[in-house]
C-alpha cells in the first residue's frame, strides 16, 4: 500500500473505517486520502433549505459544497487521525457516491480504496443497485469493504 482512499459519511461505521485505515496506512508508511461526496441529492435538499431560510443564501453553490464535503473529511481527519502518524489529504466532491470515489481514487493514484457498504442481498444488489459491488469491479487497486 502506498496511498489509500478511505471515504467517510456521517455514519459511525465509516468513521471507524477511516480510522482503520489510517492506522494500516500510518503502519506501511503510506498516505491517506480522506474523501467526503456530497450527493447531488443532498445538495439540492440543502439549497432548498437555505432557501426557506433566506433568500440571501442563495450563494451556496457547487464550490460551496465541494469545500463544505473537503471541510467535513478534513475534520474527521483531524479527530480521527490527528494522533497517528499519517499523512492525510481531505477531499471533496459533489456527484454521484460511486463516480466520485473511482474518480478520486484514480486522480489521487491510490492503490486501496476503503469504503462501508449496507448489507444486501443479491437479489437487493441487482434491483438497486450496488455502489460498492460497482467500486469492487471497477477499481484496479484493492478495495476493502465494511459493512453494517
Amino acid at each position: 500500500m502506498q496511498r489509500a482512499l478511505a471515504v467517510v459519511d456521517s455514519d459511525e461505521q465509516s468513521r471507524e473505517m477511516v480510522r482503520e485505515a489510517g492506522e494500516l496506512a500510518a503502519g506501511v508508511d503510506a498516505d491517506i486520502i480522506v474523501l467526503h461526496v456530497t450527493t447531488k441529492e443532498e445538495f439540492v435538499d440543502n439549497q432548498d433549505r437555505l432557501a426557506e431560510i433566506s433568500s440571501e443564501m442563495s450563494s451556496y453553490g457547487v464550490e460551496t459544497a465541494q469545500e463544505g464535503a473537503r471541510q467535513y473529511a478534513a475534520n474527521v481527519a483531524n479527530e480521527l487521525l490527528g494522533d497517528v502518524d499519517v499523512s492525510t489529504t481531505a477531499v471533496g466532491e459533489l456527484g454521484d457516491r460511486r463516480d466520485e470515489i473511482l474518480d478520486a481514487a484514480r486522480t489521487h493514484d491510490c492503490d486501496y480504496v476503503f469504503v462501508t457498504g449496507a448489507k444486501r442481498s443479491p437479489t437487493g444488489k441487482a434491483l438497486f443497485g450496488d455502489d460498492t459491488q460497482s467500486i469492487i469491479l471497477n477499481f484496479e487497486g484493492s478495495v476493502v469493504v465494511r459493512t453494517e
